[in-house]
């Protein structure tokens, strides 16, 4: 299994969709919140994504359909 970790930027009219449950869900990822800001107009959530690579990126890709932003992420966010 693979692991990867990315920021989603939400705009307004997402922000109260369950979009990370809809991603699990459809594509068997495992999510794992590691940081994240969410307010009534906009918010952003750190991710890390596990499972098999093509799943992960036709996750990705789906959620970045919907509207959402997707930048990759290094390091461990919790730790620095």
């Amino acid at each position: 299994m693979a692991k990867q970790r990315v920021k989603f930027t939400f705009p307004e009219t997402l922000v109260t969709e369950p979009l990370i449950y809809e991603l699990s869900k459809q594509f068997q990822l495992v999510t794992n919140i590691r940081r994240a800001d969410v307010t009534a107009d906009r918010g952003w959530v750190i991710l890390e994504l596990e499972g098999d690579m093509p799943e992960i990126e036709r996750g990705l890709t789906w959620i970045a359909d919907k509207g959402v932003r997707v930048d990759p992420v290094e390091g461990d966010i919790v730790e620095g």
